[in-house]
């Protein structure tokens, strides 16, 4: 469903891709902030890795607007972990949830994430998607840091540095980046893993959602029971936004 639609100019994405190739991450996101400056903002889920983005958004940014997006359903080590970065890095927090609340939508949905994929789509759509959408319109958001990996989802494998989404710049800093190079990051600026992590939850979501895997699965293939990877928040919103990024061999 698509709730806005976000009416600015964007710059020619293909020609920022090839200006930004072979830039490390930190260029990536100068590049972002001189672009769009109070327009730039980052989105987190403080999920495994995710102190790697705040860390290096907030060296180049300190004061990005940091969206988050509230499910109600987040294990308790999450908002625990959110806390401690909020606080370490002093981030610009920028929280957002749906306006029904968790027992409101399972009194009158019933577990939308234990039915099928039509309920977890749903599910996604009234606890994420809406939320995120208000975010990036009440928060004039041209341009959206995610710390999407290629190697995370086959949708994530074919992105770019820049792509559009409901005419936003989505720029990936990270994309390139294998889990080995996350971990060295984490290991040089001494930044911690989420606490499940080594409990073997290598991808962290919602608490209903999300199962540790074995050494030998993806990243993802913990969420979803295993029947989705992606939650809807990163993926295009109109069908013709999904043509259009078909079209650019997405």
């Amino acid at each position: 469903m698509r709730t806005t639609t976000h009416e600015h100019r964007l710059p020619d994405i293909d020609a920022a891709n090839e200006l930004l190739r072979g830039k490390d991450a930190a260029a990536v996101i100068e590049w972002a902030s001189d672009i769009f400056r109070d327009h730039l903002a980052m989105t987190t889920s403080f999920g495994t890795q995710a102190a790697v983005m705040l860390h290096l958004a907030t060296r180049v940014t300190p004061d990005i607007p940091i969206i988050f997006i509230d499910t109600g359903f987040h294990f308790p080590e999450t908002y625990r972990f959110a806390d401690e970065l909020t606080n370490r890095l002093k981030l610009n927090l920028k929280v957002y949830q749906s306006p029904i609340s968790p027992a409101r939508m399972v009194a009158l949905h019933g577990e939308l994430w234990d039915q099928d994929e039509d309920g977890m789509n749903r599910y996604n759509q009234i606890r994420k998607v809406e939320p995120m959408q208000r975010a990036l319109a009440e928060l004039d958001v041209h341009a959206w840091l995610a710390g999407l990996r290629k190697s995370q989802t086959d949708f994530r494998a074919s992105l770019r540095f820049v792509e559009s989404q409901d005419g936003i710049a989505k720029i990936h800093p990270i994309l390139n980046w294998s889990t080995k190079d996350v971990h060295d990051y984490l290991t040089k600026h001494d930044l911690p893993y989420h606490p499940l992590y080594e409990k073997g939850y290598t991808s962290i979501g919602d608490w209903h959602s999300t199962a540790p895997v074995g050494a030998d699965f993806d990243d993802r293939a913990g969420r979803f029971r295993g029947l989705k990877q992606e939650c809807g928040i990163h993926l295009p919103q109109t069908e013709e936004e999904n043509q259009s990024l078909e079209s650019s061999g997405l």
